[in-house]
């Protein structure tokens, strides 16, 4: 089957999450012509044996497994690398990606002029602790100041964007925290869709609000960085056009 989407999930020591997220991944799947590739991002639970067991139930579902813990970027340049679509929608094993936004997503997509090249889900009602959210709404005010990205959430998970688009970026750890900025400096456009958060139903986030800081900080710079070498030449790189010999 060709399939449209190709939807993305990294996993870690998500097994009491993730049964009930693939049956509600499968209910959208098939009206979206979409696979579901979950990345096993060395978990220590038993989420590889209850990957393979839903592998067995839906069709549409891929499992890969990475022998030790990479990290989320590297699990999702995994799975998306693998990924048959030209069209990737991106969710946290996690439960508190709603998958029913999906849909509006890739509408909003399909009805964006050609420039698009990411919809970047943005979070109402978070159903976070009060220091998470705080947390992250001083970490999306420092990051707009210094990126001028326009994203009020570029740390929500839910996204659709073009396969093409995601894999000419130049891949770090964390780089799925700066997507927003990355793809608008290649030259594409960025659209926010407002999205549904829910709180979480079983294990534990793998990130406390100190990591989060340590690791944003060298990254947050360094991604200023290539903003500012990097300007207008991705733009102009797609604009190319081929001479034929006369």
């Amino acid at each position: 089957m060709k399939y449209a989407l190709s939807i993305v999930l990294p996993a870690q020591n998500e097994a009491g999450n993730l049964p009930d997220l693939i049956r509600s991944l499968a209910e959208i799947a098939g009206p979206l012509k979409a696979e579901i590739i979950v990345v096993d991002d060395g978990s220590k639970d038993d989420t590889a044996a209850c990957l393979k067991e839903l592998c067995t139930t839906y069709p549409m579902l891929r499992g890969l497994q990475h022998s030790v813990s990479l990290g989320q970027s590297a699990a999702l340049r995994t799975g998306i690398t693998a990924a048959s679509a030209p069209l990737i929608a991106t969710l946290d094993a996690d439960g508190q990606n709603p998958p029913d936004n999906i849909p509006a997503l890739v509408a909003a997509y399909h009805a964006a002029p050609d420039g698009v090249g990411l919809v970047q889900g943005e979070r109402q009602n978070r159903q976070d602790s009060l220091s998470k959210r705080f947390a992250s709404r001083f970490a999306n005010a420092l990051r707009r100041a210094l990126l001028r990205d326009g994203s009020r959430d570029s740390g929500c998970a839910l996204r659709v964007f073009r396969r093409d688009v995601y894999l000419n970026l130049p891949w770090f750890r964390h780089i799925h925290r700066f997507l927003p900025a990355l793809i608008r400096r290649d030259g594409w456009d960025v659209i926010a869709v407002p999205v549904n958060h829910a709180a979480r139903i079983a294990g534990k986030s793998h990130y406390n609000n100190f990591q989060r800081g340590l690791a944003g900080i060298p990254d947050l710079m360094g991604v200023a960085w290539l903003i500012w070498r990097g300007v207008d030449t991705p733009l102009a790189m797609r604009d190319v056009t081929e001479l034929l010999d006369v």
